[in-house]
């Protein structure tokens, strides 16, 4: 699983010209997925997320009351080792990937409630942020650094 993690004072996510959810004062996270993801990377990813220290005094979305926005994104897992065009090899099935974004996100409002914001699988996505600071960074189930 890989995330990229952006501190905001603001996103929100439109799909077919019409705004689907809406943040203030959070993250806005985009996660991609491969076939060897498990639960312990849930479970990693989604500490990480909702602990780590990135708000004023130390503390993290879940301490400010911050929301999330979950935006999936499968081209996190792009290869760009050969020639020009992108190969998505790496990422998880479309089908299995739809599930694994669906428990993403329910065990993010397991922890989080109604805070937790989300985007439509698959679909064609605008995304809007104002980030904050900039803080953003990115993590990787696979290469815990």
């Amino acid at each position: 699983m890989r995330l990229i993690i952006q501190r905001v004072h603001s996103a929100s996510v439109d799909i077919n010209n019409s705004t689907h959810n809406v943040i203030e004062n959070g993250l806005l996270c985009f996660v991609g997925f491969c076939d060897e993801d498990e639960k312990s990377d849930f479970d990693w990813a989604i500490n990480k997320i909702t602990n780590l220290k990135l708000f004023k005094n130390q503390n993290s979305v879940k301490q400010i009351r911050g929301e999330l926005l979950i935006i999936s994104q499968f081209t996190l897992f792009a290869s760009v080792k050969k020639g020009t065009k992108p190969s998505w090899s790496k990422a998880a099935n479309p089908v299995v990937a739809k599930k694994m974004y669906a428990d993403f996100v329910e065990i993010c409002r397991d922890q989080m409630g109604d805070q937790v914001k989300d985007g439509v699988f698959g679909a064609n996505m605008q995304i809007q942020s104002v980030n904050d600071g900039p803080v953003t960074l990115i993590l990787d189930t696979k290469n815990k650094e």
